[in-house]
């Protein structure tokens, strides 16, 4: 799973981040930077402060997607995420991002977002992993 997630923009399935406003109004956008950031974590680089972080502001609950039609691999991801603006974890995950992410960002104003999952499924809803 670990290599899956931190290959996606390579085998060219990047992954897709949900977000919910306080009121419910969805932000859905793809995420080529996300990646394992630990036993319990996934982080990706946030560069165009868009809608994803204005919901994140007042709903920090997400939702992460993985699918790779090719190997059959498909995963949703779940938890609250962490935002990092000026820290030693943005700059942990800023020196693992891909290089193509960061070519985007050559001024390096991004943000790092650390989701500490709760929850696993595959696309059918089995519960692979749940912290309940």
């Amino acid at each position: 799973m670990k290599s899956a997630i931190n290959n996606a923009l390579t085998d060219k399935v990047p992954c897709i981040v949900s977000t919910a406003s306080a009121d419910g109004e969805p932000g859905i956008g793809y995420r080529s930077s996300v990646m394992d950031f630990g036993a319990d974590s996934l982080a990706y680089w946030e560069r165009s402060f868009r809608q994803g972080v204005g919901n994140f502001e007042s709903n920090p609950h997400l939702v992460i997607l993985y699918r790779n039609p090719a190997t059959r691999q498909a995963w949703k991801f779940f938890r609250r995420a962490e935002l990092h603006r000026n820290d030693e974890i943005r700059e942990e995950e800023m020196g693992r991002t891909v290089k193509a992410e960061l070519d985007h960002d050559p001024e390096q104003n991004g943000v790092a977002f650390v989701v500490r999952l709760d929850r696993v499924e595959i696309m059918a809803g089995e519960v692979l992993m749940s912290t309940d």
